[in-house]
């Protein structure tokens, strides 16, 4: 992670990602709102075609719906992409790949970029702490304290009905598989 003024040339150059990214489902709500009444939902269904996996973050159950993602989604995105893209890219991987056993196992669909929103939340909590260097640390702590406050809902019981508690947990474990992937340990010398 860059310090200073090559964080803000980072940001920069990242900023604009997180925002095509949820282009995306605000193009499918707005088409759906218009012209299918609310109705053409992509989500990922028991059952269901694998494309569903592929479609479900980028669909969602009303505008509502989209805010409170959207208004998760783009600081944690943000905050994920002051490591790297390349980290960004291992939290979308690995919230797929966590995903693929709810579509087979899971017998309720779900769809919504939360699992995403938890995806990037679990890798920002576990970076800092594999890799213990103390600006990424400072990263997981902010995270931390800024966001933890969304970890109940990793749990049944604290989740309203309706709301996806196992997209929740399979995101939160999705961005945990991510951070391992791209941890590497530390060349031997100066560490920031």
């Amino acid at each position: 992670m860059a310090n200073g003024s090559g964080v803000m040339v980072k940001l920069q150059q990242t900023f604009w990602l997180p925002l095509l990214v949820v282009a995306v489902p605000w193009g499918q709500e707005l088409i759906d709102q218009i012209f299918f009444g609310g109705q053409w939902n992509l989500p990922m269904q028991p059952g269901g075609s694998f494309m569903g996996v592929l479609t479900a973050p980028f669909s969602h159950g009303g505008f509502g719906h989209l805010i409170g993602n959207t208004l998760w989604f783009l600081p944690l995105s943000w905050l994920v992409l002051l490591k790297s893209w390349r980290d960004y890219l291992a939290v979308w991987l690995g919230v797929y790949a966590t995903a693929i056993p709810v579509w087979l196992l899971w017998p309720n669909g779900s769809h919504g970029l939360s699992g995403v929103v938890f995806g990037l939340l679990g890798y920002l909590l576990v970076i800092g702490f594999l890799e213990k260097r103390p600006l990424v640390l400072a990263l997981s702590l902010f995270s931390l304290v800024s966001y933890g406050g969304l970890l109940p809902s990793l749990i049944p019981f604290f989740s309203p009905p309706g709301v996806s508690w196992i997209g929740h947990a399979s995101g939160f474990a999705g961005g945990i598989l991510a951070a391992g992937a791209i941890y590497r340990e530390p060349a031997p010398g100066p560490r920031l």
